[in-house]
């Protein structure tokens, strides 16, 4: 689905190789346990939040788990593609 396909502002280079685009489209296969899950990684790595899910660390998370992409490649993208995906990720999960 063309919604959870973000496109970067310039090519995103990570573990050398080059990206323009990342698809995060699976989250819409998540199930309850994913999320749960996700909830755990987001608090065993130090983060607090009172709603995970506003949160750019989490949808980072969240992200990987709706892709085929380690959180690493989402947590070093450039800021603004961050928020990009922060953003979906955000409106996915409070529709």
């Amino acid at each position: 689905m063309d919604d959870y396909k973000i496109t970067f502002k310039k090519p995103y280079s990570f573990e050398g190789k080059e990206y323009t685009e990342v698809d995060i489209s699976g989250i819409e296969n998540l199930t309850t346990k994913d999320l749960i899950d996700a909830d755990k990684h987001f608090n065993a790595s130090g983060q607090m939040a009172i709603m995970n899910e506003m949160t750019t660390g989490y949808a980072c998370i969240v992200a990987s788990k709706g892709s085929d992409k380690p959180v690493e490649f989402f947590e070093n993208l450039p800021a603004s593609d961050g928020l990009k995906v922060k953003n979906r990720v955000m409106n996915f999960l409070n529709v």
